[in-house]
């Protein structure tokens, strides 16, 4: 479906562009959100005549983006979740989740898109992130997601939490063994090969 933004959108194109989208995308984002307007010639001398007003809108929302950006670097992003013996969580952390805690931790309100994490977090750590408040304005923000307040702090310290270290260790020595009893395999298997053999002659 090709549509005219009404303002600008990250990877998209700029006010006024005419961009080919997918129609689920304009139908259930762009148009809804007052982002875009279907592109026909009435609407493109309809967008003429409010060019002046969006870009305005456009230069106020950059603004209010720019004031907020100190809220959102300064967040303590901190999530505690429940995760295996390995790491892996138990669920994941998406960008509806950020989102909701940056309104709780900063009072800054932003859309789940606006969140830049890509695939869902499922794992303890530091993430590195961004956050668009604006097209413009992109704020890089570090996520810590972990078991426990006291893991949360060992990793904003800059230490590695490690999972599972017993299991490795027994996984290395497992071999050994199976090693020792396929040798005495081979050897009790010998003398009944060399009897074998002498039957034959």
């Amino acid at each position: 479906m090709k549509v005219i933004l009404t303002e600008k959108i990250t990877k998209l194109g700029n006010i006024g562009d005419a961009v080919e989208v997918k129609t689920g995308f304009a139908r259930n984002y762009l148009l809804p959100n007052g982002k875009a307007m279907r592109f026909t010639r009435e609407n493109v001398a309809l967008f003429e005549a409010k060019k002046a007003e969006l870009t305005a809108r456009q230069e106020a929302a950059k603004k209010s983006a720019q004031a907020n950006v100190d809220a959102v670097k300064n967040a303590k992003l901190h999530m505690i979740r429940q995760a295996g013996d390995t790491g892996q969580l138990y669920g994941s952390v998406s960008t509806r989740d950020i989102a909701r805690m940056l309104k709780e931790v900063a009072n800054v309100s932003v859309e789940s898109a606006q969140v830049m994490l890509g695939a869902p977090i499922k794992s303890v750590g530091a993430f590195d992130t961004q956050i668009a408040l604006h097209p413009d304005v992109i704020v890089p923000v570090k996520i810590y997601v972990a078991q426990t307040q006291d893991e949360i702090d060992a990793l904003v310290s800059g230490k590695v939490l490690t999972f599972g270290s017993k299991k490795v260790e027994e996984s290395e020595e497992a071999p050994a063994a199976e090693e020792v009893v396929a040798e005495e395999t081979v050897a009790a298997a010998a003398p009944v090969a060399e009897e074998s053999a002498a039957d034959a002659e």
